[in-house]
């Protein structure tokens, strides 16, 4: 596991703990409006092939700007099939040697799971009208889900914080909510570890504006990501105190553009 440590009189431990939340890459159906009159499952676009490289590129790039203590521990992903493909390519980036085709990985760098919490807005506005299944079953079974994931990387030791999904139609507001309060669950969930959260580009916009006073974010690319880095202080290796997260990311770095508002 990679952390940063330092000690302390009376055997505390202080560590930075870097949290990256990063939205999925191209979708099938933007590319092709068509799609959807065929689709088995309408509302689970699958990505494109320029998603699936833009996945793995921007995946090879957080790895190239990894230090020994900022390496991702663990990757927590959206059940939607363009979020697992995309933590599927990203992961595979993080675990490579050298490049995206026929490269051996070492799935033991990195622990996966699927997080409910971390789904889409559920809601008319992201998805669009009559898109929800009928019979409310939103996805196959998990294993298949998990089936789309690298071999060897699945942590089943452990649960989501979400443990089914949020009730169609939720509100923007309640979407939000979510969004943040599911981000500072996972991190105190693993304190020890540095996170990549794969989901939509309405958590990636609460990221910067829940955590980062004033800022109001306005664009968020294909595959986007924020970083987030708090100081940890462990009194033992069960208890700890966590400073507030800082938002790392400036404006337009890593694919989203945010202003700050201002008050009259």
């Amino acid at each position: 596991m990679a952390t940063e440590m330092a000690g302390e009189g009376g055997g505390r431990r202080r560590r930075v703990q870097r949290v990256l939340v990063m939205r999925h890459g191209d979708r099938a159906d933007h590319a092709e409006p068509m799609w959807v009159l065929r689709a088995a499952r309408p509302w689970d676009p699958p990505l494109t092939e320029a998603g699936r490289i833009r996945a793995w590129t921007v995946g090879k790039r957080i790895r190239c700007l990894q230090t020994a203590a900022a390496a991702v521990d663990r990757v927590l992903v959206s059940p939607f099939l363009r979020c697992l493909q995309t933590a599927a390519e990203a992961v595979s980036a993080l675990c490579a040697a050298v490049d995206r085709h026929a490269v051996p990985l070492d799935p033991s760098r990195l622990k996966v799971s699927i997080e409910y919490g971390l789904c889409e807005m559920l809601n008319t506005r992201a998805m669009g009208p009559n898109t929800a299944p009928v019979d409310g079953k939103w996805f196959p079974e998990i294993s298949e889900l998990e089936a789309v994931l690298p071999a060897g990387t699945i942590d089943h030791s452990v649960g989501p914080v979400y443990e089914k999904m949020p009730q169609w139609e939720e509100s923007v507001p309640e979407a939000r909510n979510r969004f943040a309060s599911v981000i500072q669950v996972l991190a105190d969930k693993y304190p020890q570890e540095n996170l990549l959260l794969v989901t939509h580009g309405e958590a990636i916009g609460v990221s910067i504006s829940y955590f980062k006073k004033d800022a109001e974010v306005f664009d968020v690319e294909y595959c986007a990501f924020s970083h987030l880095e708090r100081e940890i202080t462990f009194e033992s290796e069960e208890e700890f105190t966590a400073g507030n997260f800082k938002v790392v990311t400036k404006d337009g770095q890593t694919g989203i553009r945010y202003t700050y508002s201002t008050l009259d």
